[in-house]
């Protein structure tokens, strides 16, 4: 909102795993006017009693929300790239597994291509490199050090 001046028909692609972070995204995008776009691999979704209020809301509001597997796809058109950290706190022992399973969907200047021209990146952090490259996380499109304040004045 800071950035962009509002929400309202703003597209968010959020490409990662399918976890409490997408969650609030599912819950709140579409009430503030938002389009999402969410790609993960298969096992990764978000849960599905979430997905379904998510859809109800895009009905409701008029928005566009889209699910696939295909981080592309998700980026197509996205003013907002968005990731998370693939290996939660209790996560730990599937480590293995879990990069094997995300390989791909490491957000770069590639996966930023299809998107909008306006687009930037947000993360939460801590943020590691396989989750996003360099170039993007210390580019100027990269919104992580604005958007760790804004958290920092809500807590």
């Amino acid at each position: 909102q800071e950035h962009y001046g509002g929400l309202q028909g703003l597209t968010i692609a959020w490409i990662g795993d399918g976890n409490n972070v997408l969650q609030s995204f599912l819950t709140s995008a579409a009430k503030l006017g938002m389009h999402l776009r969410i790609a993960t691999p298969r096992g990764f979704e978000p849960d599905l009693r979430i997905t379904k209020i998510a859809e109800q809301n895009s009905k409701e509001y008029g928005t566009k929300l889209l699910l696939t597997t295909d981080p592309l796809e998700a980026a197509d058109s996205a003013n907002v790239l968005v990731t998370d950290t693939w290996i939660s706190m209790g996560q730990e022992e599937e480590k293995k597994e879990r990069l094997k399973a995300f390989q791909g969907y490491q957000i770069t200047m590639q996966t930023a291509k299809p998107a909008a021209s306006n687009w930037t990146f947000l993360h939460c952090l801590p943020r590691k490199p396989e989750e996003v490259d360099d170039e993007v996380f210390y580019s100027p499109r990269s919104l992580v050090f604005q958007e760790a304040e804004n958290r920092k004045w809500t807590i």
